[in-house]
């Protein structure tokens, strides 16, 4: 490990030398490369310094164990320094774990009412809603792209893209069934129901890594609506649009411009048709790897949003780290749950790393 980390301070070391460079600053596409590169080396590299320091403490701490006027001040050092160096070892460990490729691309988010009628349509509009306060705490855009609501304010599907520095990493574990389980706004006898809705969360592909033949696509234009189905738009505005090869269909009318809803429907088309290929290549692995923090499939019941014990459960983790508090989290505050899903995922990652012997 040590040699590896070693290697990685020196990449460091020479992509600060060529960001310093006068000749990068006029290539933007090689400046954002090297940007970013820096940006993932950093904090490995801060950690291995840290490491060596310990190290280097643990030394130091030794010697004054010969020294009885030193040994107890001797004692103390050494045991913080090894616990130092026990805790960095662990951070190097998950900082060297291979990064999802996916982790720094935009995402394009799928939400649908699933059973429960009316109650899992508000449903769906309340995690719309909760992913739009989490975007704005955490600095992202969330543009809802198309959207099909009931007359009672519900959704029952909603297409939106989510940009910002990180958005796949953060989002990617939202993907699954949530349930709620509260007294519905149109239940007069009070008792409390079951509902559900699915969320599907795609890193968006971009136009080099998926290419599409234009001879596959069928285009329709219509005039958009709004809730009820009433027209809301008098120009045919709106884009659907067929891929012929599987059947997909995505369709855009948020913008009053038919060219920008095209351009829209396309990005969500192409993230679509790439997860279904990713899915495909690795399904083999995925059958063999269950992961407890959650492979995005929208079949598994992931969480559950409990309103009459004012509690969010994840079903992914365990004991008292699995419970959250509702209003904290239907309010966009994912942060500490995002946080501890990582980390179990990180952990399961070592785990097998640890069972393979890497």
């Amino acid at each position: 490990m040590l040699d590896k980390l070693e290697k990685i301070a020196q990449r460091l070391a020479q992509v600060e030398r060529q960001l310093s460079d006068p000749a990068v600053y006029s290539d933007r596409a090689a400046m954002t490369k090297l940007s970013r590169e820096q940006k993932e080396l950093t904090p490995v590299v801060e950690a291995y310094r840290a490491y060596a320091r310990a190290e280097a403490d643990m030394a130091a701490a030794t010697e004054m164990l010969s020294d009885p006027e030193l040994k107890e001040l001797g004692q103390e050092e050494l045991a913080a320094a090894k616990a130092e160096r026990e805790r960095l070892e662990d951070e190097l460990k998950r900082l060297l774990l291979p990064r999802d490729p996916n982790d720094d691309k935009d995402v394009v988010l799928e939400i649908r009412a699933g059973i429960g009628g009316e109650e899992g349509a508000l449903f769906a509009a309340d995690l719309l809603r909760m992913y739009s306060m989490y975007a704005e705490r955490r600095g992202f855009t969330l543009d809802v792209v198309s959207l099909n609501e009931t007359e009672l304010g519900g959704v029952k599907e909603a297409v939106a893209t989510v940009e910002g520095a990180g958005a796949y990493s953060r989002l990617k574990f939202e993907a699954g069934t949530h349930r709620v389980q509260r007294v519905p706004e149109t239940e007069s006898s009070g008792r409390i129901q079951t509902s559900a809705a699915t969320v599907a969360v795609m890193p968006e592909a971009e136009e080099v890594e998926f290419s599409i033949d234009p001879k596959d696509l069928q285009i329709d234009t219509y005039r958009s609506s709004g809730a009820g189905g009433q027209h809301v738009n008098k120009t045919e505005s709106a884009i659907r649009i067929t891929h012929l090869p599987t059947g997909t269909v995505v369709e855009c009318q948020d913008e009053r411009s038919q060219y920008k809803n095209k351009d829209r429907a396309m990005k969500i088309l192409r993230s679509k048709l790439y997860e279904a290929q990713q899915e495909k290549q690795n399904a083999a692995i995925a059958a063999q790897r269950k992961s407890q923090v959650g492979t995005g499939d929208r079949s598994g019941k992931i969480r559950t949003y409990n309103f009459p014990q004012n509690r969010v459960t994840d079903h992914r983790l365990t004991g008292d780290a699995k419970n959250f508090n509702i209003a904290a989290i239907i309010n966009g505050d994912l942060d500490p749950l995002i946080d501890a899903l990582t980390l179990a995922h990180q952990a399961q990652r070592l785990q097998e790393g640890t069972e393979k012997g890497e």
